[in-house]
């Protein structure tokens, strides 16, 4: 009897992940899941995915559930019998499982747009996804390589570039981490194109040496 309480114990989480398919689910599935009043996340469709013989894989979507507290398989069983999904699997981890959404650690797969995720019940990519000091550090040379490259010396250039870009990761960093640094490197390459465009500019007489003021 212990033994099988302690099963029934283990089978309890809170995240759980399905997939849901647009041929099976009825048109309100998402509806469904929002009367549950949980936090959930939606992945872009998967409409691109192809299996290893090269065939198409069905469309679909990726879905993590968010519980408050555990919830057994059979708890969860019944949202996704309710939506024709198919059945739930622990989700060991929410971070690995959003990012798979768009297969980002796997660029074998087809890629899909991080911006295209969708976020319901309250849910939140920037306190779920939040990238670790390694991750940050990474990101933050990624934005001022592109600085450097591109020429940029201001920080709402940067800032737009990865709002138009829909580059989730260097928006979370410039905003949430990494603004003082960056900001004092823009300031110091701005004051380093300033001092080279004065040095330019200055005139000097070739007769005799004497800078022309």
């Amino acid at each position: 009897m212990s033994e099988k309480k302690s099963s029934k114990k283990d089978e309890r989480t809170r995240n759980w992940s399905f997939i849901v398919y647009p041929e099976s689910a009825p048109d309100n599935w998402r509806e469904i899941i929002n009367e549950t009043r949980i936090e959930w996340i939606e992945s872009p469709l998967h409409d691109r995915d192809i299996n290893p013989d090269g065939t198409s894989k069905k469309p679909h979507w990726h879905i993590t559930l968010l519980f408050s507290g555990p919830k057994s398989y059979e708890n969860v069983k019944e949202i996704t019998n309710s939506i024709n999904a198919s059945i739930p699997i622990k989700c060991q981890s929410v971070k690995g499982s959003i990012r798979y959404m768009t297969h980002k650690d796997n660029p074998e797969k087809t890629q899909y747009n991080w911006s295209d995720i969708r976020c319901h019940g309250g849910a939140d990519l920037s306190v779920l996804c939040a990238p670790t000091a390694t991750e940050r550090q990474q990101i933050q040379e990624d934005i001022m390589a592109y600085i450097r490259s591109s020429g940029i010396i201001e920080f709402e250039d940067i800032v737009n570039y990865a709002l138009d870009n829909g580059l989730k990761d260097w928006t979370n960093v410039l905003l949430n981490y990494s603004t003082m640094s960056i900001v004092a490197y823009l300031r110091s390459r701005r004051h380093k194109a300033e001092r080279i465009t004065e040095k330019q500019m200055v005139k000097v007489n070739v007769e005799t040496g004497e800078v022309i003021k």
